[in-house]
């Protein structure tokens, strides 16, 4: 029988899980905010309405702001659309890898470095460059 410790998970997981990571120590997203995804869905203007919003973010933002967060985070597999009976809203939640990414981390979601924080933008808003 083979020992759980001996299967890796195919290299574009591993991938796309470290990928996720440095992206989720760069965004201004307490870990409380990514909590709060795993129990209910929540929008934008939702977020930025809110009143205990220092508990969720290191710093207030607008909607515009929150919703690229938002896209980027799905197009790495962290979040993904609610979906109702009508078709997918503007509310989010946290996916299963975005699950994976947070149990990397007992706490707090350990804030990146000013170069890790460059990269991250470059490869964010430059991905070819």
């Amino acid at each position: 029988m083979e020992s759980p410790l001996t299967v890796l998970p195919p290299i574009e997981d591993r991938l796309a899980l470290d990928r996720a990571t440095v992206s989720l120590r760069c965004l201004p997203f307490r870990r409380a905010f990514f909590e709060e995804l795993k129990n209910h869905a929540i929008s934008s203007e939702e977020l930025c309405r809110r009143q205990d919003w220092a508990n969720l973010v290191f710093a207030p933002f607008g909607p515009e702001r929150a919703e690229a967060h938002f896209n980027w985070l799905i197009r790495l597999g962290v979040l993904r659309r609610e979906v109702d009976g009508q078709g997918l809203t503007e509310r989010v939640r946290v996916t299963p890898l975005g699950r994976q990414v947070l149990e990397r981390w007992p706490g707090e979601i350990p804030r990146a470095g000013l170069r890790e924080r460059i990269q991250e933008n470059f490869r964010r808003h430059r991905p070819r460059f």
